[in-house]
């Protein structure tokens, strides 16, 4: 202790100069101090890589099973089955389960009389979030024109700071897929 008294009665007495050159002079924590600058924009830019990876997975896995599922009402098999709006969904959910829950998986199926005439916006209220309101499921008969449309309510991990990902309120987005077709001539 006689000692530590002793170092700091000299420091005290040296110039001011003196002192500040020795503290700049001084690289023990050096890194640590620049790590600690460093850190928190590094995991945050981390976190962002891995979430935007996870929206695209999760996107391409629900573009994938629309398309499968989708191919069915095409070629008349779901509609010779006498399958519905649930058979449909759980197609779905079989392919995607691995990366959605099934809960906020929405499916709209539509049937038009011509391509020209599926103009369809997108199915979001007043307030920002999705209006499943008006969905219907049609998957129509021999050479009609069917629109598939399924959205995923996805719920965004990251903070705050990564709101530019998300589209709805709460720091969700909404991932959507869509196909449209003409039926073949099945009978």
């Amino acid at each position: 202790m006689k000692r530590l008294t002793q170092l700091f009665k000299a420091l005290q007495r040296a110039p001011l100069s003196a002192r500040a050159r020795r503290f700049a002079n001084d690289r023990k924590g050096a890194t640590a101090v620049e790590f600690a600058f460093v850190a928190a924009p590094f995991f945050l830019l981390i976190f962002a890589i891995l979430e935007i990876a996870l929206i695209f997975f999760a996107s391409a896995t629900i573009e994938e099973a629309v398309a499968d599922a989708a191919r069915d009402i095409r070629t008349g098999e779901f509609q010779s089955a006498g399958q519905n709006e649930e058979d449909f969904r759980a197609a779905i959910c079989a392919r995607v389960q691995t990366v959605a829950d099934c809960g906020r998986l929405r499916v709209d199926v539509r049937t038009f009389e011509g391509f020209s005439n599926a103009n369809m916006g997108a199915p979001v209220d007043d307030e920002g979030d999705l209006d499943d309101s008006g969905f219907t499921f049609e998957p129509g008969g021999p050479q009609d024109i069917v629109v598939v449309r399924v959205f995923y309510d996805w719920q965004l991990l990251g903070p705050g700071a990564l709101n530019g990902l998300s589209n709805l309120p709460g720091n969700r987005r909404l991932i959507s897929s869509a196909t449209a077709f003409r039926n073949e001539p099945y009978e």
